[in-house]
């Protein structure tokens, strides 16, 4: 099993927790990754901590596709596989349409399409077999819009770059990780049920299967998994209800929030309904209340040390039934990364 910690973005203010981070180094840990929403970006951070570590890897979790383009993107990744020997992982998503469309100020588009069209102009550059070309629905390589000069042309990547970089995805609905499974190297479900791979095996078969001669030891399965540990559970459940409140009933809006649809099908429907109609009518203490025990142990760790090692071995199993590849551990408890480590490396 490979271990990722989550470091995400920041709030008010930026602090890179470096000595987290090279504790997580120390330990065992794969990689570290960095994330954005609409304040700090995920690449700034990911440099700083490549430049202060020297073995772990560092991804993005993700880089919003619409706030760059592909080549930007993968000059990027590039640059920073290049300078750190390697180091670098390249994590995709579409982000929502209320932070593309309010914050960048672009259409939200179809992000399915966008996916496929965006990893395969990277994919080119990073080769350089030729000049990188697209005519696609949402890129076209030179581009040919009624606005255009008629003066692009394709171009090759002037570095030379010799590192592998692997491509993840954030994917949660279905069709998404069917393209996930057929385009990237890996994607990582914001949370996964170990026992309910169910729930995306459908989708990552037949992604696999539109990928041609690509089977599921190719594709990293790597859920987020909060870990709290702390004599009472409940307490330690605290702010893990506070995020899956937000996702599940604030992040988007009533008829288009994937994070609502995606807990329904991890069999919690009515609790998701709940939590959105309290959340959306601003009643937020009582929409974290109502996010269910069960599916919060489902998701994640939570506890005293004996209790999440136990709870760990539901992860054990799902990696030797292949389900399961690598875990992305939300935590900075010293203590419970080490025993994370102790007891999956």
């Amino acid at each position: 099993m490979k271990l990722g910690m989550l470091f995400g973005y920041s709030g008010r203010k930026i602090s890179v927790p470096i000595d987290a981070i090279r504790h997580a180094e120390s330990l065992g840990f794969d990689s570290i990754w960095t994330s954005e929403a609409y304040g700090s970006d995920a690449i700034t951070p990911a440099a700083w901590i490549l430049a202060q570590t020297e073995k772990i890897k560092v991804g993005t979790a993700i880089m919003q596709m619409p706030a760059r383009s592909p080549a930007m993107a993968a000059m990027t990744a590039m640059s920073l596989a290049e300078l750190s020997g390697g180091r670098f992982i390249c994590g995709l998503g579409a982000s929502g349409p209320q932070v593309v469309e309010g914050w960048h100020g672009v259409p939200y588009g179809k992000p399915l399409t966008r996916l496929k069209e965006y990893v395969g102009i990277m994919r080119q550059i990073f080769a350089r077999e030729a000049p990188a070309t697209c005519e696609g629905e949402m890129y076209q390589l030179p581009y040919a819009g009624a606005d255009a000069t008629g003066l692009g042309r394709p171009l090759k990547s002037i570095l030379h770059c010799e590192e592998d970089i692997p491509i993840y995805a954030a994917s949660i609905t279905p069709k998404g990780v069917e393209t996930a499974a057929e385009v990237a190297d890996g994607f990582f479900p914001i949370w996964m049920d170990p026992d309910r791979f169910s729930v995306f095996e459908g989708p990552i078969n037949r992604g696999l299967a539109k990928a041609g001669g690509k089977d599921l030891s190719q594709f990293d399965i790597a859920p987020f998994v909060t870990v709290v540990m702390g004599d009472d559970v409940e307490q330690c459940m605290m702010p893990v209800r506070g995020s899956m409140a937000l996702y599940v009933g604030g992040m988007g809006a009533r008829d288009k929030n994937f994070y609502n649809d995606f807990a329904k099908r991890l069999g919690y429907e009515e609790a998701a309904v709940k939590i959105q109609d309290l959340y959306l009518s601003g009643r937020r203490d009582e929409a974290m209340a109502a996010v269910p025990a069960e599916l919060i142990d489902a998701c994640h760790l939570v506890g005293p040390a004996d209790r999440i090692r136990d709870r760990l071995q539901r992860w054990k199993e799902a990696e030797k039934r292949g389900h399961v590849s690598s875990l992305m551990i939300g935590c900075q408890q010293p203590e419970a990364l080490a025993l994370v480590a102790e007891e999956m490396l």
